[in-house]
């Protein structure tokens, strides 16, 4: 029975890596999450009362919690993506992603490190620490050109800064310390359980209740689209047989520009649920983002021929996928649109 600490498990990519590994005969997975706005226990509905699944709701910068978890549950890999993700809420509120995304990734490095030094050499030389990172690190990709591991980095946000940051150091606990640790660098992700905030459920549920579609700038921005149990499954991949100290890219394989997302989330749901009107109709051009980036393409060659991982959606069939589920599961995502995130307009700068 193979171990792993999930952290940040009720969160959207988090939840997707549980509910696989939950259905894992050979695995028992522990979800490390602070339940914070975008987590939510409902996503694991499915796995909760498996008996190879447990939840302990702890922060990462709590060392004394974080310690207490690896002594009792004793881990043979950690799955780390507990993480402040959204770029808009960044640009108004970025101390929360210096607190998470670095000094966080500080204490889990530091609290892996105890664990791991405790270890007989055996379980030393197996152990994985998997740091799962973004391609915004990169910053923006001109006309051509793809994202490689060896990419410098160039990040635009406050987000993708912090990301950066903590990528170098789960690096750096590898070259200083020996602890194993791999890295691996996503594009965008989509699919069933996707917190409203972000673009395609924001669209989604915005045409459902004929609510206009905010559309950044003149919608021109490219984005290489990945879904979101393919993701899941590459990192599964990349613990298992990833090399210690490397980096690995996961992308899809579809570029789209964000209006070209839009219009096709329009028109499948102007099909599965006609309206009055059609719903490109609620297109509306808004300002853009504060240093929005233009473009990212991930190159996955490197996991694709070195770990024989493939994408199993394009993004004609992922996107189908992604908008029936939310068609069938208002249970999920009304409470949220009622409670937490109603649709509101985020990352508008102020001085």
């Amino acid at each position: 029975m193979k171990r792993v600490i999930v952290t940040g498990g009720a969160g959207f990519i988090g939840s997707a890596v549980v509910r696989m590994l939950a259905g894992e005969a050979d695995v028992e997975v522990l979800n490390l999450d602070k339940l914070t706005y975008a987590g939510n226990l409902a996503s694991l509905r499915a796995v909760e009362n498996r008996p190879n699944y447990r939840f302990e709701q702890a922060d990462i910068v709590d060392r004394a919690a974080l310690d207490a978890i690896f002594a009792s549950f004793r881990p043979d890999a950690v799955m780390h993506l507990a993480a402040e993700s959204h770029v808009d809420r960044s640009i108004t509120g970025s101390k929360d992603f210096i607190e998470t995304n670095i000094v966080g990734t500080f204490t889990l490095l530091e609290a892996a490190r105890t664990y791991w030094s405790g270890l007989p050499e055996a379980d030393r030389q197996s152990f994985r620490f998997l740091h799962v990172s973004t391609d915004e690190v990169y910053g923006s990709l001109g006309e051509t050109g793809l994202f490689k591991e060896t990419t410098p980095y160039d990040p635009s946000s406050p987000y993708s800064a912090s990301k950066a940051a903590s990528d170098h150091l789960a690096m750096a606990w590898m070259r200083t310390y020996g602890l194993p640790v791999v890295i691996s660098n996503c594009s965008n992700n989509y699919g069933p359980f996707h917190f409203p905030e972000k673009l395609i459920p924001l669209i989604v549920l915005n045409a459902l209740e004929g609510r206009p579609l905010p559309v950044y700038g003149d919608g021109s921005n490219i984005r290489d689209w990945l879904f979101v149990e393919d993701h899941a499954r590459a990192l599964w991949t990349i613990v298992r047989s990833g090399r210690v100290g490397e980096t690995y890219n996961v992308g899809g394989r579809n570029e789209r520009s964000n209006l070209h997302v839009v219009e096709t989330i329009c028109d499948a749901l102007d099909h599965l649920r006609p309206a009055a009107t059609p719903r490109r109709d609620l297109i509306t051009f808004v300002t853009d983002r504060p240093g929005h980036d233009h473009r990212y393409a991930i190159d996955a060659t490197k996991l694709e021929t070195e770990l024989g991982w493939r994408a199993q959606e394009t993004f004609e069939t992922g996107i189908r996928r992604t908008i029936e589920w939310y068609l069938d599961n208002g249970w999920w995502w009304q409470p949220l649109r009622a409670g937490v995130y109603a649709g509101e307009r985020l990352g508008l700068s102020k001085p």
